[in-house]
């Protein structure tokens, strides 16, 4: 298995969605997995290696370089731009805002739940954070 592929062009809410606002603290690609950095208070990567970074708040909906607007999905249905398993869990990776399959968590991840395939292309999103590292 390997991080899904995602089509950032083909990111779309669903009707469903809960979304959030802000300002972008790095360059972000509509797909990716992101979180709201308390100390600069601005939308950064989410990342399962990194230190402070294995948290996940939303989904970016849109891309934006640096200090730009970006729009996060919170909750809900997203049409991710990418072949899904139906039914299957999808988890935060080890690479920055990618997202990826229970099968890619390895030892000394964090298990972070994203969401669960509703389809082959929509993931309902609802990010829970078991507090486990493997």
């Amino acid at each position: 298995m390997a991080d899904l592929s995602i089509t950032p062009a083909n990111v779309v809410a669903g009707s469903n969605a809960t979304r959030d606002i802000g300002t972008a603290g790095a360059t972000i690609t509509a797909g990716q997995a992101v979180f709201l950095d308390s100390a600069t208070n601005k939308w950064v990567l989410s990342d399962n290696n990194g230190t402070g970074t294995r948290q996940v708040k939303g989904i970016a909906l849109n891309g934006a370089s640096l200090n730009q607007p970006i729009s996060v999905l919170k909750d809900g249905d997203v049409t991710i731009g990418a072949t899904l398993v139906p039914g299957a869990a999808y988890y935060l990776s080890a690479t920055p805002g990618a997202i990826c399959p229970v099968a890619d968590l390895a030892t000394g991840m964090d298990s972070i739940l994203i969401g669960l395939a509703k389809s082959a292309s929509v993931l309902s999103v609802e990010i829970q954070d078991s507090g486990v590292t493997l």
